[in-house]
């Protein structure tokens, strides 16, 4: 099973980074259309993906995500830009 690390484009501009293994399925709880989503999105939609990168087990997901989250907004904006 792959895991998927995201970065999501909320409403409020704000940048929101996530894992999974469904991308697909998460921005659908996220947007509200499924049950689940965080809390930080809920107030935030509708949310849109901007960027997504796909990783083959859980623990190499885990640490990317852990690594974009402590990026500051313009290392984030400049990884989308550049993903394009």
């Amino acid at each position: 099973m792959s895991y998927s690390v995201y970065i999501l484009s909320c409403a409020d501009d704000t940048l929101y980074t996530g894992i999974t293994t469904d991308v697909e399925r998460r921005i659908k709880e996220h947007n509200g259309l499924l049950a689940g989503g965080a809390k930080y999105t809920m107030a935030r939609r509708p949310v849109r993906l901007v960027y997504t990168e796909t990783y083959p087990d859980r623990s190499t997901a885990s640490k990317e995500e852990y690594r974009l989250k402590n990026l500051s907004r313009a290392q984030k904006q400049y990884l989308i830009q550049s993903s394009k």
